[in-house]
């Protein structure tokens, strides 16, 4: 029983760790958020990028008078990449990246009123893809032993996965322009009624005006006896 021990105690020892490698960095995903910028206030997100990657920022703004916004877009050393002033939409593209955080900023203190409904996209584009479709490649058997080339298959994947983003992308700024729409008809109709409730309010009351004056001048004004 001893040796038994010893030969496991052993082995135990001898052995490596199962479960206790590093784990390498999640991998960065797109994202698209919408939030509600006050008047008067700016707000700033940061978004940490891999280096040597592909980085696409889309904006809109959806909701608010004016549809404008201020926006400014700084790399990971405070080099300053973009500034635009009171835009209503924008597409930036940064390649390749820095690895840290950028940030991006929303500013809406030229309005003292007006609060505005932002929609903002954030896209990557790894150049590390292909080395992994190349390493995977690599690993089957050669092209020539295939009735189909790898290179097509690549080419095809490839496409259909480009073509995937990019709709998908596109069915995102659809919704973005969808909303902004449908927030621009709704405070259209909401004008519309209460101007239609305001002249609605002003002909009754030059109707009553009317009536009251046609009345006063087809009185009957005799005179009191005395």
């Amino acid at each position: 029983m001893a040796a038994s021990a010893a030969v496991a105690l052993a082995l135990w020892l001898l052995l490596p760790a199962v479960g206790v490698g590093e784990a390498g960095p999640p991998p960065i995903q797109d994202g698209e958020f919408t939030f509600l910028l006050p008047a008067g206030r700016q707000q700033c997100f940061y978004q940490s990028a891999p280096a040597n990657a592909s980085l696409e920022i889309e904006y809109q703004v959806i909701g608010g008078a004016g549809l404008d916004v201020d926006f400014t877009l700084e790399s990971p050393q405070g080099v300053l990449l973009v500034s635009e002033s009171r835009k209503a939409d924008g597409v930036h593209t940064v390649e390749p990246t820095e690895a840290g955080d950028y940030r991006l900023c929303f500013d809406n203190s030229f309005s003292t009123i007006s609060e505005k409904l932002v929609f903002f996209e954030i896209i990557f584009d790894s150049f590390q893809d292909e080395e992994e479709v190349e390493g995977w490649a690599e690993a089957v058997e050669p092209e020539e032993m295939l009735d189909v080339k790898m290179e097509d298959i690549k080419e095809s994947i490839e496409t259909m996965r480009t073509r995937l983003e990019r709709s998908i992308q596109m069915l995102t700024l659809l919704r973005a322009f969808e909303a902004r729409d449908r927030n621009l008809q709704e405070d259209n109709l909401e004008r519309v009624n209460f101007w239609s409730a305001a002249n609605v309010a002003v002909l009754l009351l030059v109707a009553v005006l009317q009536v009251c004056t046609l009345k006063r001048f087809f009185q009957d004004k005799r005179p009191v006896p005395t």
